[in-house]
């Protein structure tokens, strides 16, 4: 791993690191925040909700907007701008007390997310150019290494005091701003005089994109069903770490051999068809036989799925916009399936709620379509079309 990212060119190491460290400042303090909320400063539940609800839509509401403003200004200042405003927003979590002023730190945490997130995935695709594929696996091993590390941080901190962590993870984002202002190397933006209503209508009548995007809501419910369907049936908070511990450390340990090893046996588009596959296949464990041991191989099998699926969407979604208004395409996708992930857990709390049985059940009934559709995009070969 050390030698392929050594070999990687100093903007696609940068942001590399860079995704690794917004992990670990975003999770050391994301995952405590309900119970600060709930608990020091008394929230009363619906106001615990609507603050992570604020969240939640002002990141994944206005990823659109955050990848249009990259392409028409170049990816280092939407980078640069979302680190600050996460500075901004994890600074006022950690200093005020009242609801309002609580809402706008969320709101900013979340804005934040939509600016950095989109203009990351374009740069690096233009970045690695021929080694998106690679570089987006690798890219994978530093985004779930932060997921993996924030939280224990964040536990160590959150014990002193919770202000402590925010203001921490505050920093780091400082950190973070004055990196990329000083190392990242500007990309120069899209000169094309457009509207930005213009760029929405080029992705919008780019038929393959959509119908791609449209179908993969259904693997990226899937693969959040590790932060919701596991953790409810766990029943604990040492499985629920247990949880993510084994989720990362397959993504971890084997994305790169994982990644290479479906690119040369199966090619992108029958990769991802697979992977949804092995997504699906993680919830009939515990349909069949119900306990915490057969909850930890779901979530390997959520983690293993996922690590197929993440480098070839990211590059499919690359080839399918046709090199082309890239942070436009990633932040309309990202819109698309942030609304079907609220749906899709929507539907899967209601079917749990149920029986366990009705809620595994369902889960796989989104996988097989997801996979169906999968299936008939690759048949077709409308995965290697480029949008004209």
């Amino acid at each position: 791993m050390i030698r392929q990212f050594r070999s990687f060119d100093r903007p696609s190491k940068l942001l590399m690191v860079n995704q690794f460290t917004i992990n670990v400042g975003f999770y050391m303090l994301m995952p405590y925040l309900a119970g600060y909320l709930a608990g020091p400063l008394g929230l009363a539940g619906w106001a615990v909700g609507l603050v992570l609800g604020v969240r939640n839509f002002s990141q994944q509401g206005m990823f659109l907007l955050g990848g249009s403003l990259a392409d028409r200004f170049g990816y280092k200042p939407l980078i640069v701008a979302g680190c600050l405003l996460r500075t901004a927003g994890f600074t006022l979590l950690g200093v005020v007390n009242s609801l309002p002023a609580l809402v706008i730190a969320s709101a900013a945490t979340g804005f934040a997310g939509a600016l950095f997130n989109p203009a990351v995935r374009a740069y690096l695709a233009a970045d690695a150019d021929e080694r998106r594929l690679e570089a987006f696996a690798l890219f994978n091993v530093f985004y779930q290494g932060g997921i993996l590390l924030g939280p224990v941080i964040g536990l160590a901190l959150t014990t002193v005091d919770f202000r402590v962590t925010c203001l921490v993870a505050a920093a780091v984002f400082a950190v973070l701003t004055v990196l990329q202002i000083r190392a990242l190397p500007n990309h120069v933006a899209d000169t094309e005089r457009r509207t930005m209503l213009g760029d929405w209508r080029v992705v919008v009548a780019n038929r393959p994109f959509l119908v791609f995007a449209l179908v993969m809501v259904g693997s990226n419910v899937l693969s959040f069903q590790v932060y919701l369907a596991l953790p409810l049936r766990a029943g604990s908070q040492a499985l629920v770490m247990a949880l993510f511990v084994v989720s990362a450390v397959v993504a971890i340990a084997g994305q790169l051999r994982i990644t290479s090893w479906f690119r040369d046996r199966f090619g992108p588009s029958r990769s991802i068809v697979i992977g949804a596959a092995v997504l699906t296949s993680a919830f009939l464990p515990p349909l069949f036989v119900p306990g915490n041991a057969t909850l930890v191989v779901s979530a390997a099998l959520l983690a293993l799925g996922t690590a197929v699926v993440f480098p070839f969407e990211m590059d499919t979604i690359v080839r399918l916009s046709g090199d082309r208004l890239v942070a436009t395409h990633y932040g309309f996708y990202n819109t698309i399936v942030g609304v079907g992930i609220m749906l899709g857990n929507l539907f899967a709390g209601t079917v749990f709620d149920i029986s366990p049985m009705s809620g595994w059940i369902g889960l796989v009934v989104i996988g097989c379509a997801c996979v169906a559709g999968l299936h008939v995009l690759q048949r077709s070969r409308a995965l290697e079309t480029a949008s004209q």
